[in-house]
């Protein structure tokens, strides 16, 4: 049994959740999700809650079971409120700004970097920090991810961009 797939969904007031053709789609104010529902799982909407279950006993049902609930949530919580991450930027003269769909970053390199921001996110600088922000969970990540791949931060000085908690195991130098 699925511990998190047990769990019902609580929707907030101004959340609506339609399922039809084997689709969900969550409306709030943010924005609009949709995912496709897998087959051996069930959604039984009440009031202002949803419940899934399992239509079998098969091996990739039960696998699923807790993640199409958890898929399902992050629909609902991201069209309600939101997801935040957070970038630090360390370095002499690594800066970052926003010019209209670009993200402006100076990173050591010889050019300075321009990354479109896409559809649905919204990006935030301020001094050395960068504050990616949206209602689709996937893709606040995987921007995330593909800014701080522009140059990660190294071990010896720690210059580069690391999310906001993330530790850097720093090495010892060179000895004299």
């Amino acid at each position: 049994m699925s511990r998190i797939g047990k769990q019902q969904i609580n929707l907030p007031s101004e959340v609506n959740i339609t399922f039809n053709n084997g689709y969900v789609e969550v409306r709030g104010p943010l924005g609009q999700l949709s995912m496709k529902l897998l087959d051996s799982v069930e959604i039984q909407k009440n009031d202002r809650n949803i419940k899934l279950s399992l239509k079998g006993e098969s091996k990739t049902g039960k696998a699923m079971w807790g993640l199409s609930r958890s898929l399902i949530n992050n629909m609902v919580v991201g069209v309600s409120k939101g997801f935040t991450k957070k970038l630090e930027i360390n370095g002499v003269g690594y800066k970052a700004s926003t010019i209209s769909d670009f993200l402006v970053l100076t990173l050591g390199y010889s050019h300075d970097i321009m990354y479109p921001i896409p559809n649905g996110i919204s990006i935030k600088c301020n001094k050395n920090f960068i504050e990616v922000s949206g209602y689709d969970k996937q893709l606040v990540g995987q921007v995330s991810a593909n800014i701080r791949s522009l140059r990660k931060p190294e071990p010896y000085k720690g210059k580069g961009i690391k999310y906001e908690n993330e530790i850097i195991l720093r090495k010892e130098g060179k000895k004299k």
